[in-house]
């Protein structure tokens, strides 16, 4: 699958030629509006039910209603993978807006939300969960309410970007010093066999694949504890990974000039990287 010929909507699935919308789309203009996106492996969809799970509590939070009940959506976008045919690796990217109406800050008085969702390849990022990644520091300027998987993303842009640009794979980002989380990812750090990663409050997105490694953890007796931890213990830590759902748990070997550890991922993140392929490998085909 080369292209996403059909695309679900708040219509139906249709055809993505069919699918427009109003120049004044309050997603485009204001941000205002909330997404997901969620891994297909093989052709299947990776914890689809607690993806949407947040979807709702995101939607939730900044009221926004989703047109689809939890469980149609669900039946919806297994119909969409159906339609377009999927049997290889790839993500879905799932939005909701508070629709398309004149300008205006305030909520417009209908309830008529946007909704579109479709399906694109991509392959799993295998060289960098074998090798580690570099990454940079760099200053968290996001609003408050990170825990919303909004679509104001502008930070994060500008941070991946830094990232990019200075030759890294991911930007960890820290409020005074205090390491929140990565432009895109959550971010873990490993010291003493010991696994520390900031707590789930506002201030962080709270990861789907975050929430495996603490299962993964429990199950392999690796001890996990939620407490921030600073842009000065990066340097003393054995270990750092990153997880989200593109990229699922990938080491990160070097921070600015600091490397960490002895330079190559460590055991811990070998552990949780063999949990979380054999958490993923039932999804073999969905034919």
């Amino acid at each position: 699958m080369s292209v996403k010929p059909y695309v679900l909507t708040e219509r139906g699935v249709l055809r993505c030629e069919q699918v427009t919308y109003p120049m004044e789309e309050r997603g485009l203009q204001f941000g205002d509006g909330v997404y997901e996106v969620v891994s297909l492996y093989n052709g299947a969809y990776i914890w689809l039910q607690e993806h949407l799970d947040r979807l709702y509590r995101s939607a939730a939070a900044i009221r926004l209603s989703v047109p689809f009940a939890p469980e149609e959506l669900s039946e919806r976008l297994e119909q969409l993978r159906r339609m377009n045919d999927v049997h290889e690796d790839a993500i879905l990217y799932l939005q909701v807006t508070r629709g398309s109406f004149p300008r205006n800050h305030a909520f417009p008085t209908e309830n008529r939300p946007n909704l579109y969702a479709y399906i694109q390849p991509m392959a799993r990022k295998t060289d960098e969960m074998t090798h580690g990644v570099r990454a940079i520091l760099t200053k968290d300027v996001r609003w408050e309410y990170c825990y919303i998987k909004s679509l104001n993303l502008l930070p994060n842009v500008l941070a991946k970007q830094e990232a990019v640009e200075r030759g890294a794979f991911e930007a960890i980002l820290h409020r005074d010093g205090v390491v929140t989380e990565g432009s895109s990812s959550n971010m873990f750090l490993v010291k003493g066999e010991t696994v520390y990663t900031h707590p789930a409050t506002e201030r962080i997105l709270n990861g789907i694949v975050r929430t495996k490694v603490k299962q993964f953890c429990a199950d392999l007796g690796i001890p996990l504890i939620e407490k921030a931890f600073s842009v000065h213990d990066i340097a003393e830590a054995d270990e750092l990974f990153l997880t989200s759902t593109t990229s699922a748990i990938i080491p990160i070997i070097q921070v600015d000039d600091t490397t960490i550890g002895n330079g190559q991922p460590g055991t811990v993140t070998k552990s949780l990287q063999a949990a979380y392929q054999k958490a993923t490998q039932p999804a073999t085909s969905n034919a």
